[in-house]
């Protein structure tokens, strides 16, 4: 079974920023080759005592809101263990384990935020991606985006398929008119106008 080091090594390492967001069924399956049983064991709660401290956080959070991403794309199980993320982050930005992490690895005690569908939780993902993150603007309007998103519908409309949703005529309107990537350059023509 990895730890905590073998997760970062690989994540950060291996893949690196520019693998990050990527994506890919190369990338999919090479992560569920080698971490699915870590994955599993999260979603049991077997690993709750890796969230200690800057870096077995970090290692649990990458596990349980980007690997589960990978590896179980297109299925429930993708944010099956996001509320372990979220609840894992929160506790370390109290802590102040985030300003422990360089950029742009502090993204990812951010991220558990952004990725929920709660308007607090992505209020807070503005927040913190704004003022902990200094030198990576594009970062703070991805959390933009999925913040307003997630105030005109309450959800993510991309998730309906996976989670068994309905998709209302407006999330359906969205959806065919560009989606996620429609807001994003919106954002990004009102900033250059601004």
């Amino acid at each position: 079974m990895s730890d905590p080091i073998e997760v970062l090594d690989y994540w950060l390492g291996a893949v690196g920023p520019q693998g990050w967001y990527a994506g890919g069924a190369d990338l999919d399956g090479e992560i569920t080759a080698l971490f699915a049983p870590i994955w599993a064991a999260a979603h049991d709660g077997a690993l709750e005592h890796w969230a200690e401290g800057c870096v077995g956080t970090l290692a649990y959070l990458v596990v349980c809101d980007q690997f589960s991403r990978n590896m179980h794309r297109g299925s429930p199980l993708a944010f099956a263990t996001d509320a372990r993320a979220r609840s894992a982050a929160k506790r370390a930005i109290a802590a102040g384990w985030d300003l422990e992490a360089p950029e742009p690895e502090r993204q990812f005690f951010y991220m558990p935020l952004e990725h929920s569908e709660d308007l607090a939780d992505q209020d807070l993902a503005v927040k913190f991606m704004n003022e902990r993150l200094p030198s990576h603007p594009d970062l703070a309007l991805h959390a933009r985006a999925h913040h307003q998103i997630v105030a005109r519908f309450g959800r993510f409309p991309f998730r309906n398929a996976a989670l068994g949703r309905d998709t209302t005529p407006d999330e359906a309107e969205f959806l065919s008119s560009g989606g996620y990537m429609a807001v994003v350059q919106g954002l990004k023509s009102n900033a250059d106008t601004a």
